[in-house]
């Protein structure tokens, strides 16, 4: 008897649950582009080295065209279409669009999903490569324009639109952390 080389598999995206009949090497980028007609997710480079397919997967950044779609069952994948909030924008959304994040565009859905993990991976405390003090006791290091950079190297914008993605994120951030301490208080 020949294996079978698909599988039904059903995903939860943008906390709807879909199931699809795929083969087993289709990626999570073709299954949302292709099969779920969720074009947000911009398929660039296809090796993961530019960051344009970033989505988050349990809340973690991951690049579509290296996760297979069977190994992604049963997981939260969030594209950034599921980002907003009926019609008000994620925070991250909207730094990116009153700061001209963007020029293109093409890159602008991968940004965005990647800033969203950045800004919950630096609130948790996550050092980056340049981290001065990586101790956990020392908390999150400020969210300077190079702690910024660093965090969203994987991300590459062809226009050269950096200069506002950073301030992007680094407005998103700021919105957070007032919003958590308002909480709190």
């Amino acid at each position: 008897m020949t294996p079978s080389t698909s599988s039904s598999v059903t995903l939860n995206i943008n906390g709807e649950k879909h199931t699809l009949s795929v083969d087993h090497r289709t990626t999570l980028l073709d299954a949302l582009r292709e099969r779920l007609d969720l074009t947000g997710t911009k398929k660039g480079c296809d090796q993961g080295q530019c960051g344009a397919c970033t989505v988050l997967v349990d809340g973690r950044r991951t690049v579509s065209c290296l996760q297979l779609a069977v190994a992604a069952e049963d997981r939260e994948i969030t594209t950034v279409e599921g980002l907003a909030e009926g019609e008000r924008l994620h925070p991250v959304q909207q730094a990116f669009l009153d700061l001209d994040g963007f020029q293109c565009g093409y890159c602008t859905p991968g940004q965005i999903c990647s800033a969203v993990a950045v800004i919950e991976e630096h609130a948790a405390g996550w050092p980056s490569a340049v981290t001065d003090d990586v101790r956990p006791e020392a908390g999150p290091p400020p969210l300077t324009p190079h702690e910024i950079r660093e965090r969203m190297s994987g991300n590459l914008c062809r226009c050269g639109a950096y200069v506002s993605i950073v301030e992007a994120v680094a407005r998103a951030a700021a919105e957070r952390t007032e919003a958590t301490e308002e909480a709190v208080a």
